[in-house]
């Protein structure tokens, strides 16, 4: 009889676990009771440069646009062309009205350390601009019949020269044209990375951030990127820094602030496309990006670029007389609190980004890149619930515009169509 029990039990129990389980509802979560750290203020940071000014009918809205970070001169520019006074007194004049931080890049190819230095004495000894942020050359892993022993000796003669001429100047370096956004890399991204692990062990002693540049398309050369394909991008960006930050760290034995000094979807200046940097797509992906380096808390992140028209394709957020869809994204962030909170979706195509203000207000940043409109509970802790919420939506029908107000209480469900960005700024103070 105890037999019999016993496997009858057995039976029982095997059937048990047997049985299919139920998976688990995709959800939502912040917990404000957990601060990961400061946002940089520089994540939201553009290029821009004497090729593709501002047209005088656009620089309102530039001065609304919500950059904090401005990278000069865009692109390969600065190593073909040596920046004038008047160009720079002109970039400053423009900055300083935005109410964003400087950045400068001075000439690497057919530069010299001389030039260099006078460029940092006229604007921070002359001028007193206090351009803090300095970088050396673009992208020299391009350049032909150039080393990167080559780069690293002349890279390092033109830093100890403006060094030299203003000690508080933070450098950033190496500029690379693109670095692996996957585990594995390519045999092309990884010869970038080495140029990165190389330029550490020459220069790490003297370079205060370490930046790489990223375009993923196009694949190849004559296909249009699809949709599809930007929306599975999206996730590399975390792999990328992930990356850096372990070659940043074998390297060094420490840590050092990270910057993507030129990104964008394309380096070639395609338009009219779904998946195109002039597209509505563009701008969901690119949320979403932002809101992942946030996370990543990297130091800064320039998008490629603030204005371009004509031959110079769709990459800037203004058009010669129109914003286009990225132009909302940085509208909407522009509210976005400044310290980071522990944050996290599982559901595939839905991120969020949780942040506090300096007030104390919570704000959270939900992007739902999917097809399909997204119902999820969000669960929230650490704060005294219920809040009301005033929300503000980036989608096919509202461009980074408030549409209303709404009580949460954790466990609401939130609505999220499909293709949107969507800004929740709760409590009293909200604006």
């Amino acid at each position: 009889m105890l037999r019999m029990r016993l496997f009858l039990l057995c039976l029982f129990t095997s059937a048990c676990l047997c049985l299919p389980v139920a998976a688990q509802a995709d959800a939502l979560t912040v917990d404000a009771d957990v601060v990961l750290g400061d946002i940089s203020p520089y994540t939201l940071g553009i290029n821009y440069g004497p090729w593709g000014l501002v047209s005088p009918e656009m620089l309102p809205l530039a001065a609304e646009s919500g950059v904090t970070h401005v990278r000069f001169p865009a692109g390969r520019w600065g190593d073909v062309n040596n920046v004038t006074e008047q160009q720079l007194d002109l970039y400053m004049l423009q900055v300083r009205s935005w109410g964003a931080t400087p950045s400068i890049s001075v000439r690497l190819e057919g530069g010299t350390p001389e030039a260099a230095a006078a460029l940092v004495r006229y604007a921070n000894n002359e001028r007193d601009y206090n351009v803090r942020d300095w970088s050396i050359g673009n992208e020299p892993d391009l350049y032909e019949n150039y080393s990167i022993e080559q780069f690293n000796a002349q890279w390092r003669a033109i830093a100890l020269a403006m060094r030299a001429v203003d000690p508080t100047i933070r450098l950033i370096g190496p500029e690379v044209s693109q670095f692996p956004a996957t585990e594995a890399g390519t045999p092309y991204l990884n010869v970038r990375r080495e140029w990165v692990r190389q330029f550490l062990e020459a220069n790490g002693d003297l370079v205060d951030v370490v930046s790489v540049h990223r375009y993923p398309f196009p694949l190849v050369n004559g296909v249009a990127t699809t949709l599809e394909q930007l929306r599975e991008d999206a996730p590399q960006w975390d792999v990328l820094v992930e990356n850096l930050r372990a070659v940043i760290r074998e390297t060094l034995g420490r840590d050092l602030p990270i910057a993507l000094t030129e990104v964008n979807s394309h380096w070639n200046p395609v338009t009219g496309g779904e998946a195109t940097p002039d597209s509505f797509y563009q701008a969901i992906w690119w949320a979403d990006v932002v809101g992942r380096l946030m996370r990543q808390q990297v130091e800064i992140v320039n998008y490629f670029m603030l204005s371009s028209h004509g031959n110079l394709g769709g990459f800037g957020i203004l058009d010669r007389y129109a914003v286009r869809p990225t132009y909302y994204v940085y509208q909407l962030y522009r509210h976005f609190g400044t310290q980071l909170l522990a944050s996290s979706s599982s559901a595939q195509y839905v991120t969020i980004t949780a942040a506090r203000r300096e007030d104390g207000t919570l704000t959270l940043i939900v992007v739902n890149r999917g097809d399909d409109e997204a119902r999820l509970p969000l669960h929230i802790s650490g704060a005294e619930l219920p809040l009301t919420a005033e929300v503000w939506r980036l989608d096919a029908d509202h461009n980074a515009d408030p549409i209303g107000t709404l009580a949460l209480s954790t466990g609401d469900m939130l609505v999220l169509p499909a293709r949107s960005v969507t800004l929740y700024v709760l409590g009293n103070n909200a604006e």
